[in-house]
């Protein structure tokens, strides 16, 4: 419930917003009982990551768990994990936490992403290119959910082109590793 709570000021305000104070006044309870939860704001806003990665990760680990390697739809994963970044937040959390002195911050994302990877392919080789793409996916989504929008306008470029180069990038590292052209 406090996750929740969490989320819709993230999206609402910003990571910010996203306080001990503010999540126990959604959630009629007390700040004493977050605080006991989880800790510290930082702890809140770390559960918080957690809970985010996890979501987007499970959601990408069953798209991909779907189809066969080199017929998945990399659209979709592309649109999960900057939706993830942008429209959820996560980028701005991320952020945030991270400015603030969170040093740990990013600890939920990694795990989450070593869980999908460690799930998706027993083989070396194709573990390296998911590891690899992941890099460039992530880097990607977070650079656009910061600065995207002014980016791309400032280009004169259609808002959504990183997702759209995004996609030719891992699609084209895909075709290649399983050999189409």
């Amino acid at each position: 419930m406090a996750l929740d709570a969490a989320r819709e000021l993230l999206i609402e305000a910003g990571p910010q917003a996203v306080t001990l104070k503010a999540v126990a006044g959604r959630i009629d309870r007390t700040h004493a009982n977050l605080l006991h939860h989880f800790g510290s704001a930082a702890g809140l806003q770390r559960a918080l990551a957690e809970y985010l990665a996890d979501s987007v990760c499970d959601t990408i680990t069953e798209t991909m768990k779907g189809a066969p390697p080199g017929q998945r739809d990399v659209r979709h994963i592309v649109d999960l994990v900057f939706d993830c970044f942008d429209r959820e937040g996560a980028g701005a959390l991320a952020s945030w936490m991270l400015m603030t002195g969170n040093e740990d911050a990013l600890d939920p994302i990694i795990n989450a992403v070593h869980k999908v990877i460690d799930s998706l392919s027993a083989d070396s080789g194709e573990q390296l290119l998911i590891r690899e793409d992941t890099l460039a996916l992530v880097l990607m989504a977070l650079g656009d959910a910061l600065m995207g929008a002014p980016m791309a306008a400032a280009l004169g470029l259609p808002r959504d082109k990183g997702r759209e180069l995004a996609t030719e990038l891992v699609s084209g590292r895909i075709q290649r590793f399983h050999g189409v052209d």
